[in-house]
């Protein structure tokens, strides 16, 4: 990555010298705008406030760091030194939603006696803070002390974890219940990145970023319910194999510490995204800012794109002389679809090879015959991966398949966020950058900034997707589909899987397995690749479908996976969302609503003054409601003072390709 960088220092402290270190003083630090201000307090313990013009946003909420042997950081704390660091920044990615970033904060150091440190950083769209350790020695964490209190929330959005295999075992996949803070379930453990909507109209999104060697944080509510306190998953002594198809590997003995971990290091960022309209948060680069800068010195081999999917539409091709299923032919008709359209790559999902052996494959596939089969076409094959047979075999199986040209893995089931687990992410990122493949993690926490350390991974699951239309209970997924942009989206790229050519109003929707379909209007399904981030990203549908439908998929397959520039456009959490992205000189504008219809107003003031443009525009159908397959494409002409209306049916969506006019 290439960075420029501008760059001062204000030391505004002293070293160890106790008549400016008061003990009871605030040490604070502000957003380089001024608006946003943290206020930390030093006492018997340490504590701090988040407020935004003048108002308390969050706190007083305690940190510390319980080290056992070592003490408990944050106890008793004796300051030695601070001083303020401010640092304007613009980091360049051609793997993102944007492709210059700017990183311009205000950052708070505060030094204490016992070799540690806390960093509070104050952005324009939020704040963080983190530890700083620095022990001769590794170091045991039993816990970690933050609290996230909200004294002024008016509700809160709300993703509980699912565990049917242990406290701390699930896929990360929820959708969210809008709750005021006494109506949250006692000890229900919470998925993060959540949402707090604050009485006077604030948004406050809580998440983590840099999350290296050390487990994941949930969130449950207090004994007061005015916030929340984390849970670790403690560090895995124990583990049995199993799970789906013998695929994972289950805890059965915790220690009673969360990390073993080195004495010299950083610790995961408390991220508080905070916007005074939640559209703004369609463009906040919180978690990636915070993460470690690359650790790949040569990206250019890393091609992000479209990928051709074979598993949510069940192999179900039709107007085909073939037995369509898990074999070379039907996988060579895959590539020769995703050729004639530009598709990037075809994945193998699970079947393709022994369970528990990635170097076996099954009788019915020539793997060989189809990697090169699809060379020849210009298409790269990706392969699906449980995680523990991957991790067993990481090595040969990386080394054998990047050999005969496959590009990447879709790698599966991990299903848990404890230390263990955390540096498996590590290791596949790394090894697979080493043989130049990319990974995608599926059954995986939330994005915490891996992206951009590892730019090899291209996209996390981690979400409530399309693949829960198949055999599930109803869910309300327009309302879920518009509110994943503002939460879960925030904490970096989402594989969704959209793409379905099959689509119902909530009256026709059902769940059935072999044959799927989604909730809402076919404009709905193309708006999600221009509103979802994912440099990988699914076509949930199969082949025949999609050559039925030819300007569907046409549109799907022009519009990037990766920008030069995003500008928010409208939306509130759980009703409506709308986003402008460009690629060189086009731009893609996607919209979407709930389960109600509504006109929105789109101001195309982010285009080129003096310009004319052309837009190929995809809007619901006048019958959408009722089909919700029915859709009208039309061109018409732009420019910079256009305000234009839309109209959304129920569930519904609208799309554009807007190219400048020569």
């Amino acid at each position: 990555m290439n960075k420029t960088f501008l760059r001062f220092l204000i030391i505004i402290g002293a070293l160890v010298f106790p008549f400016n270190l008061e003990a009871n003083s605030p040490y604070e630090v502000t957003s380089p705008d001024g608006s946003i201000k943290v206020s930390v307090n030093i006492d018997e313990e340490i504590s701090w406030i988040l407020s935004m013009n003048g108002g308390c946003i969050a706190g007083p909420q305690a940190v510390a760091l319980d080290l056992g042997q070592n003490g408990v950081l944050g106890k008793d704390p004796v300051l030695r030194k601070y001083f303020v660091e401010s640092e304007n920044e613009i980091i360049k990615t051609n793997l993102y939603r944007k492709y210059e970033i700017i990183d311009n904060y205000n950052e708070l150091h505060l030094e204490f006696e016992n070799n540690y440190k806390i960093i509070f950083r104050a952005y324009n769209e939020g704040v963080a803070y983190r530890f700083k350790t620095s022990f001769e020695k590794d170091i045991v964490v039993n816990t970690e002390k933050a609290q996230f209190i909200f004294p002024g929330a008016e509700t809160v959005f709300v993703p509980y974890i699912h565990y049917p295999y242990g406290r701390y075992q699930t896929s990360f996949e929820s959708t969210y219940d809008v709750l005021k803070m006494s109506e949250i379930q006692p000890d229900s453990l919470i998925i993060s990145p959540l949402m707090v909507k604050t009485k006077n109209g604030l948004s406050v999104v809580v998440t983590e970023a840099d999350l290296e060697d050390y487990p994941g944080m949930f969130f449950k509510v207090n004994e007061k319910a005015d916030g929340f306190d984390p849970e670790f998953a403690n560090y895995p002594l124990e583990e049995k194999q199993g799970g789906h198809n013998n695929l994972q590997s289950r805890v059965t003995k915790r220690a009673d510490y969360i990390a073993d971990t080195e004495g010299e290091r950083v610790f995961p960022w408390r991220v508080f995204a905070v916007a005074e309209s939640d559209y703004e948060l369609l463009d906040n680069d919180l978690v990636y800012k915070l993460a470690a800068p690359s650790r790949v010195e040569d990206t250019s081999w890393i091609k992000p794109g479209k990928v051709a999917w074979d598993w949510w539409n069940a192999w179900n091709l039709y107007d085909v002389d073939f037995k369509a299923g898990i074999n070379t032919t039907t996988y060579k008709y895959y590539v020769d679809f995703a050729a004639s359209k530009g598709v990037e790559y075809v994945i193998l999902d699970e079947g393709w090879s022994e369970s528990t052996n990635l170097l076996k494959t099954i009788p019915e596939i020539d793997l060989k015959e189809i990697v090169n089969y699809a060379k020849g076409k210009g298409v790269g094959i990706v392969l699906w991966a449980g995680w523990l047979p991957l991790s067993r075999q990481m090595d040969e199986v990386m080394e054998k398949y990047a050999r005969m040209g496959i590009k990447g893995y879709k790698i599966d089931f991990m299903d848990r966020d404890d230390q263990k687990m955390v540096n498996f992410y590590y290791r596949a990122a790394r090894k697979a950058a080493e043989s130049k493949q990319f990974v995608l993690f599926h059954g995986s926490y939330k994005p915490t900034g891996l992206q951009r350390t590892y730019p090899n991974v291209l996209t996390f699951e981690g979400v409530y997707g399309l693949e829960q239309m198949k055999g599930t209970d109803y869910k309300d997924m327009p309302r879920h589909d518009v509110t994943l942009p503002y939460i879960r989206m925030l904490a970096g790229p989402m594989d969704y899987t959209p793409g379905a050519m099959d689509n119902a109003n909530f009256v026709n929707w059902r769940s059935i397995y072999e044959d799927p379909m989604s909730q809402g209007t076919r404009c709905h399904q193309l708006a999600m690749y221009i509103v979802y981030d994912s440099p990988f990203s699914m076509l949930c549908d199969n082949p025949s479908d999609y050559l039925r439908e030819p300007e569907s998929i046409d549109f799907i397959a022009s519009v990037p996976t990766v920008f030069d520039a995003t500008v928010p456009l409208a939306g509130e959490a759980g009703e409506y969302v709308a986003i402008a992205r460009r690629k060189e000189s086009n731009w893609y504008v996607g919209a979407m609503t709930n389960w109600t219809g509504r006109q929105v107003i789109l101001d195309f003031s982010f285009l080129d003054k003096d310009k004319k443009y052309e837009a190929t525009i995809f809007a619901d159908g006048i019958n959408a409601n009722t089909a919700a397959n029915d859709y009208v494409r039309k061109v018409m002409v732009l420019d910079s003072d256009t305000r234009l209306p839309i109209d959304m049916k129920n569930g519904g969506g609208w799309a554009a390709v807007i190219k400048e006019i020569e």
